[in-house]
């Protein structure tokens, strides 16, 4: 087991492709702590996985300062945790813009700043292939990953020994999408799927594989890898 004796913490590990994550970890003899803002999904997962639960919320200093006073140091840190908001970017309300960045751009910030990471030890920011493959209504969303990933480079340096990586998935069926209604839900996997070299959609385990590597291999840092079935070359 790669990860026995190492505490990983996940920050939005409780569903999705934290929840894979923290499954994979642990299987692999991760001490994992799961965070998250909500409780109804936070606790039934920590039970079911045997991890500890931390309630955070990554848009609160206050709230991310105090899940690290609690983990103590760690051996390796993933984010994923984050609320989009999007539309037409000539309408989109400036409080939606603003709340997308706070979540997934500055709650990385926070996170990275507050971690205690142990030397050789890692960060894994969850990005998203829009940052290079942008679509309409998405703006706010592909300059959040694309300024992510410039982050992920950066701190690699600032914070070596700690190594720090982004992984920037495609089209991955999550519970994110479940807003969607059903049958446009279905008819927009499966039409993206058939465009896909792979011929399948994503899913949250294929992410998670990709983020416990980053843990597991020691020259890995300051790298973007884009898990997206082939999208980019196709």
């Amino acid at each position: 087991m790669t990860l026995a004796g190492k505490k990983v913490v996940v920050v939005g590990g409780s569903s999705g492709i934290g929840l894979a994550t923290a499954e994979l970890a642990k299987s692999e003899g991760a001490d994992v702590v799961i965070a998250s803002r909500s409780a109804a999904k936070l606790d039934p997962v920590a039970e079911r996985l045997k991890v500890t639960a931390i309630l955070a919320d990554v848009t609160s200093d206050q709230s991310v300062g105090e899940l690290f006073k609690r983990t103590g140091p760690v051996d390796h840190v993933v984010l994923t945790a984050a609320q989009l908001r999007t539309g037409p970017f000539k309408s989109v309300a400036m409080e939606d813009v603003r709340a997308t960045m706070e979540g997934k751009f500055w709650g990385a910030w926070r996170v990275a700043r507050e971690a205690g990471i142990r030397p050789g030890g890692s960060l894994t920011l969850v990005t998203g292939f829009l940052s290079v493959r942008p679509r309409p209504n998405s703006a706010i969303i592909s300059a959040a990953n694309g300024a992510l990933e410039s982050l992920a480079r950066a701190l690699a340096l600032e914070l070596a020994p700690v190594r720090v990586n982004a992984v920037s998935p495609g089209v991955i069926d999550t519970p994110i999408r479940a807003a969607m209604p059903e049958a446009a839900r279905k008819e927009m996997l499966a039409k993206t799927a058939a465009a896909l070299p792979v011929g399948r959609i994503g899913m949250a385990e294929d992410i998670a594989q990709q983020i416990v590597s980053f843990m597991n291999n020691g020259f890995a840092t300051g790298a973007i890898v884009y898990i997206d079935g082939g999208a980019l070359v196709n």
